[in-house]
């Protein structure tokens, strides 16, 4: 049975176009990759470090069970910034408050994988730290490091990426060398019938060896055989060059030649290409809308802007990186943005186009919170659609909160924090969220409302991260100014968290006072949204003392309440306390019911924290219902998807529900090992297990338990999928001949790309289709298959 997650095992981007050469610098770095933990491709800009990197990475895969992970760095400024980042790769979502790398170390002790950290030379001291911590504490994990200068660490390897061969004058086959490769398969990308005659090779041969081999050089000087003979484009490098050598003598040649080719790019460009490439250096990466928005004025027309960058395109000045969420998005090179900040900066506009840049920013988040929160009269489509465009600004986002932070504009900080509370809190990104405000809410900040406002969130956050002596601190004292300046919204929000902490900490009177608050505010002030988590946490609180009838009840309230407001991702939330409600209470096809409700909406918003409680719930009401296989799946689904995105507390769960499922089958002593790695992983992550006993106890069944406590995490996870394997291989799935399936062509797709296991996003934006349509197609399958899981249809497609 082919084991199926969300996780995939690597993230390393689509070659858009053809690798060439360097064949003995791929060796060599996949020989020191199997002798060194740390590799440093070290070279100038433009030397092609990255792309070396990212295809020696790509062929390392099978070496690293646990996968091959890009991480960028050019943005990161402070050591926590680094491992943040690279926590985000992995979809790592702490759910306790610790420090980032502390985290990093938690989910990688014992997983074997390659990180590749790409621009490392801005934060280079930052990424060497983070690098030594994780190394004696995570044996199987290795680094493949891309920066211009080494990180001076014990163990690194070093290798230095030499330019592409350049031919030698006179003697052997211009064609062999690979600098004149790459200018003729570049060329011919861009004028397709570009060929090669004896006069035009002596003339590209004459070009490489003038840009030494430099593949940003040549890359770009091929973009121009569209508006010059290559024997004009090298006598235009040689005036170029003879500029030069009055220039600045102490620079290494190399780099001489390689702003010289930037400076010549630069200068063929007419002066509104001119003014959009500098301004464009502001974004991470960008899309049309975004660019017509902070880079149009009027000298340069946003109607102008899409031919203009095709234009840039076209001289490989910009890159497309594809569609995303259906809008093409566009990028530079690292070395090609650092140019054209430079010029930027001299331009004069840098600030200005830097607060154009963070206002755009800002009302992308703020539209996020207003829809995440709106009531009558916004559609999902709506809410949605916002939450995904901050999504795909994700490293926009962090630029500008970079620059705020920098500046000091503590402001526009914090209302970038308040704002981007929904998609911090879905994405499970909470040390993230964290940080920033903490960040800001440490400086001076005259605005009381403003600094409410974010403290209330911050609570919101704390309690997420089970920290909840901090979110009753921090949120008393942001109710209080909110209550003062009269933001209902705070205020409900303020009384919601802390009734959720009071609940948590068994101070149910003080919940129901506050709860009680809370539904007179926001009927009063007609917010359905906060009403609706009020009523859900009023259904927690009944819950927690028993009284399920009115649990069910305070539920079905919240419900009615979200769905009118077409809120799914609410009645996502809600489903699953309800589908507890039920569970409890013995309504096991209600429970399953709702959990089943609730996960096909998690699999379309792609949240990793409530997608794991949806299977999890699905797997105990099945495991109840007698259908262990079906439940051993889930299960394992769940447990993976919490270990492998840092939910140490999920984690304890799913080690246990698999237990309780393997006890019912009379696996006694692999049961009782699970639980036991179950009790000491919650103690370790500060939430100790309720005082039950497990129902074997002494003589052999201690010796497992301790046993089990004695297991890293890493162990534990491993011992409980062998577990659930076995189990669900005894109750297989119909083995369905994938050629007489009755599925159409897009439901076969979508099948194939759930057996690469792929997340319903991921298969979303791989066939430009929304995420709620990859649910309908994979219901489909499931009724046409006669399946009930993902995990089924993996195993069939795989078989």
């Amino acid at each position: 049975m082919a084991t199926n997650t969300t996780q995939v095992q690597q993230n390393l981007p689509l070659e858009l176009d053809s690798f060439v050469g360097r064949a003995r610098d791929l060796d060599a770095i996949l020989r020191l990759l199997g002798v060194h933990r740390v590799v440093t491709l070290c070279g100038m800009g433009g030397i092609g470090k990255t792309r070396l990197a990212l295809r020696a990475a790509a062929q390392a895969v099978d070496r690293f069970s646990d996968g091959v992970w890009l991480c960028e760095m050019s943005e990161t400024t402070t050591r926590e910034a680094v491992a943040a980042r690279i926590a985000c790769v992995l979809g790592v979502r702490s759910d306790h408050e610790c420090a980032p790398d502390q985290v990093l170390v938690d989910l990688l002790r014992s997983r074997r994988l390659l990180l590749v950290l790409d621009n490392c030379e801005h934060a280079v001291q930052h990424v060497a730290s983070v690098i030594e911590q994780l190394l004696p504490r995570c044996p199987n994990v290795s680094f493949l490091v891309t920066s211009r200068e080494p990180l001076h660490i014990e163990g690194e390897a070093l290798w230095r990426v030499p330019p592409l061969t350049v031919p030698d004058p006179g003697h052997g086959d211009p064609l062999e060398a690979e600098s004149v490769q790459l200018f003729v398969d570049r060329a011919r990308a861009h004028a397709h019938d570009f060929t090669v005659t004896p006069e035009r090779l002596e003339a590209i041969a004459t070009i490489c060896r003038r840009l030494d081999g430099i593949p940003l050089g040549i890359e770009l000087a091929a973009a121009r055989v569209r508006l010059l003979s290559v024997a004009q484009i090298a006598e235009r490098l040689r005036d170029r060059f003879t500029m030069l050598t009055y220039g600045d003598r102490n620079a290494p040649v190399r780099q001489r030649t390689l702003r010289a080719v930037l400076d010549w790019s630069y200068d063929m460009l007419d002066e509104p290409e001119r003014r959009l490439l500098r301004r464009l250096s502001v974004f991470s990466d960008w899309d049309l809308d975004l660019a017509e928005r902070v880079c149009a004025d009027e000298s340069l027309p946003a109607h102008c802007l899409l031919d203009l960058m095709v234009s840039l395109v076209d001289r490989s000045l910009v890159t497309v990186v594809g569609e995303v969420q259906g809008r093409m998005r566009y990028r530079m090179l690292d070395t090609i943005r650092q140019y054209a900040l430079a010029r930027l900066a001299e331009s004069g506009e840098e600030t200005r186009l830097r607060l154009r840049h963070r206002e755009q920013v800002l009302a992308l988040a703020e539209e996020l919170a207003h829809y995440a929160v709106a009531g009558y009269g916004v559609s999902w489509e709506q809410r949605f659609s916002a939450f995904q465009r901050v999504c795909a600004e994700r490293d926009n986002v962090r630029t500008a909160l970079t620059w705020s932070a920098e500046r000091g504009d503590v402001v526009e900080g914090l209302r970038l924090c308040v704002a981007l509370r929904p998609y911090w809190m879905v994405n499970g990104l909470l040390a993230e969220g964290a940080y920033w405000t903490d960040r800001f809410l440490a400086m001076d900040c005259a605005d009381e409302t403003l600094r409410g406002q974010a403290m209330v969130r911050r609570a919101e956050l704390a309690w997420d991260r089970a920290d909840p002596s901090h979110a009753v601190t921090i949120g008393e004292e942001g109710l209080r100014l909110c209550q003062q300046a009269g933001d209902h919204g705070s205020v409900a929000l303020g009384l919601n968290i802390l009734a959720m902490s009071d609940i948590r900490a068994g101070r149910f009177d003080r919940a129901e006072q506050r709860l009680a608050e809370s539904v007179t505010l926001t009927r009063a002030t007609d917010d359905p949204w906060n009403e609706g988590i009020a009523r859900s946490t009023q259904g927690a609180l009944a819950a927690r003392q028993g009284r399920w009838e009115e649990a069910r009840d305070r539920y079905e309230e919240a419900l009615t309440l979200l769905r009118t407001i077409d809120h799914w991702w609410g009645v996502g939330i809600t489903l699953i306390g309800r589908g507890r409600v039920a569970e409890a209470s013995g309504d096991l096809r209600g429970a399953e019911r709702c959990f089943r409700e609730a996960l096909d909406i998690q699999r379309m918003i792609g949240g990793p924290p409530e997608l794991a409680r949806c299977l999890a719930g699905v797997g105990r009401v099945l495991a109840s219902q007698g259908k262990v296989a079906e439940a051993y799946r889930c299960l394992q689904e769940s447990l993976t998807l919490c270990h492998n995105t840092g939910q140490r507390l999920g984690t304890a769960r799913g080690l246990l529900a698999i237990a309780k499922v393997a006890l019912a089958e009379g696996r006694a002593d692999e049961a009782t090992r699970l639980a036991g790695a179950a009790d000491a992983l919650r103690e370790r992550s500060g939430h100790p297990a309720p005082r039950k006993k497990w129902p074997l106890q002494g003589g052999t069944f201690t010796l497992r338990w301790e046993e089990g406590r004695r297991m890293d995490s890493d162990e534990a996870v491993c011992a409980a999928v062998q577990v659930a394997e076995a189990g669900a291989a005894s109750d297989a799935a119909p083995l369905l001949d994938a050629n007489e399936a009755v599925l159409t062509p897009r439901e076969r797709e979508v099948a194939e790309l759930i057996g690469q296991g792929m997340s319903n996003r991921s298969i979303a934006e791989r066939l430009f289709i929304s995420p709620a349509t990859v649910a309908r197609h994979v219901a489909n399958i499931n009724t046409k298959l006669g399946f009930n899981s993902r995990n089924q249809i993996a195993a069939w497609i795989n078989r």
